[in-house]
């Protein structure tokens, strides 16, 4: 049914939880029409991974209206979830599909933002497929923003328009994202070590920021590559276009370049577009251990916030402050070790801007450890590789110690020597 915003929107109801497609597809037209509905609505629950763009739902003056439950914390929403007007859920990226499968988080009402129909009558989710083919799938009603800037993505975000309950006509730019210092000599130093531990015909994961694009950008005189990740940014286009990413050697869609969503510039929205060289599926098959392992020399490269000085890894928090989530980070990090040859790779700067060491004796109080020791492998600062699997507790402190940012290795070196009472980290001043 082709309708107004005003009309669509009428079907949200106090106490309901309304899905909202994210990333670049977040249908900021859709919210701003519900937002003038706030003075008739109270607890509306808002259920979405990270958003682009002005959460304008998530201001404080909705407060009574609107609470976010978001199953990752984008900066937009940061604030609110960290003074108490929202909430965090901790999950697996792989496993959200589930919540709403099986009622766990049932969905009563689904904003998505697509593509103009074809001339079939199908619409695509377009730049973001992830959670959003599940939620289409399982919400009650179902109202679809049909925007022109969206681009058609080919895979499982194929919707028919007759499938949506309401229609909304209204085009709007995509928000963008843009890696602006990837070429700082700290992102360009860690994305050579990285680089240097890709093998040719490896599947590469990885994300978007100065150091994935500093990884992609080292890697163009590698060969024959693939790429199953859950999203990417414009870095990977220049390796496709010079052939050193073609696909040939993947087990699972051999020849595609596989993905779940897509955030970048203009530019990328626009190559992807009824681009048939890119394959855009659900998160739950896109993250799922078992297809990812299947692939040949997996490596994926994640980042963090902080690693403790046996492992562990802390990426979505800043001690008790909900920083972002926990993504689909386990999801490769896991598959990767699982690949034959693959390598999960935790890459970080060694400092914070303010030179606080990322290498810590201890995490932060009330830190979230996203990866545990068991499952790290390799971590990267500009200092170098420090590979972890397999060795011990005083071992892993010793890699770890050689690649912290030389300020602060004493420091850790009397923290070691506290903790594991071994000669290693022993020196004079003791």
């Amino acid at each position: 049914m082709i309708t107004t915003a005003e009309e669509a929107l009428k079907i949200v109801k106090p106490g309901d939880r309304v899905f909202i497609h994210g990333g670049a597809a977040t249908p900021h037209y859709l919210l701003k029409k519900l937002a003038d509905r706030a003075n008739e609505l109270w607890n509306v629950e808002l259920v979405s991974i990270s958003l682009q763009g002005d959460a304008v739902l998530a201001d404080k003056k909705y407060k009574d209206s609107f609470r976010m439950n978001s199953l990752f914390v984008s900066p937009n929403i940061r604030d609110a979830v960290n003074d108490g007007r929202g909430d965090y859920v901790p999950i697996f990226l792989s496993e959200i599909p589930i919540l709403f499968r099986r009622n766990i988080l049932s969905l009563d009402v689904a904003l998505v933002q697509v593509s103009p129909p074809d001339k079939h009558g199908y619409c695509s989710l377009g730049v973001s497929v992830d959670i959003a083919a599940t939620a289409v799938k399982t919400a009650k009603y179902v109202i679809a923003q049909i925007n022109e800037k969206m681009p058609r993505t080919l895979g499982e975000g194929i919707i028919h328009i007759d499938d949506f309950d309401a229609v909304v006509y209204a085009n709007q730019e995509l928000p963008e994202v843009v890696s602006t210092d990837s070429d700082s000599e700290i992102a360009m130093r860690i994305g050579s070590y990285c680089a240097d531990l890709v093998d040719d015909r490896a599947t590469l994961q990885m994300g978007i920021g100065s150091i994935p694009d500093a990884v992609l950008a080292s890697l163009t005189n590698h060969k024959e590559l693939g790429v199953h990740t859950e999203m990417f940014s414009d870095g990977i286009i220049p390796l496709i276009e010079k052939g050193v990413i073609t696909n040939q050697h993947k087990k699972k869609h051999k020849g595609k370049t596989v993905t779940s969503f897509l955030l970048g510039s203009r530019k990328l929205y626009n190559w992807v577009d009824d681009n048939p060289s890119v394959t855009a599926l659900g998160i739950d098959y896109v993250n799922d251990t078992a297809v990812i392992r299947t692939n040949p020399k997996v490596t994926a490269i994640n980042s963090a916030i902080e690693v403790d000085i046996t492992g562990q890894v802390c990426s979505d928090s800043i001690g008790t402050y909900h920083y972002s989530g926990v993504g689909g980070q386990m999801d490769f990090m896991r598959g990767a070790a699982l690949s034959e040859g693959g390598k999960p790779i935790i890459a970080l700067p060694s400092t914070t801007s303010k030179g606080i060491s990322r290498i810590t004796p201890f995490l932060k109080q009330g830190a979230g450890v996203v990866t545990t020791r068991a499952h790290a492998h390799y971590i990267v600062t500009e200092y170098g590789v420090a590979y972890l699997y397999g060795k011990n507790l005083r071992q892993r402190a010793k890699a770890l110690i050689e690649i912290a940012h030389p300020n602060h290795r004493e420091t850790l070196e009397r923290a070691a020597f506290e903790r594991f009472k071994n000669y290693e980290f022993e020196r004079t001043y003791y």
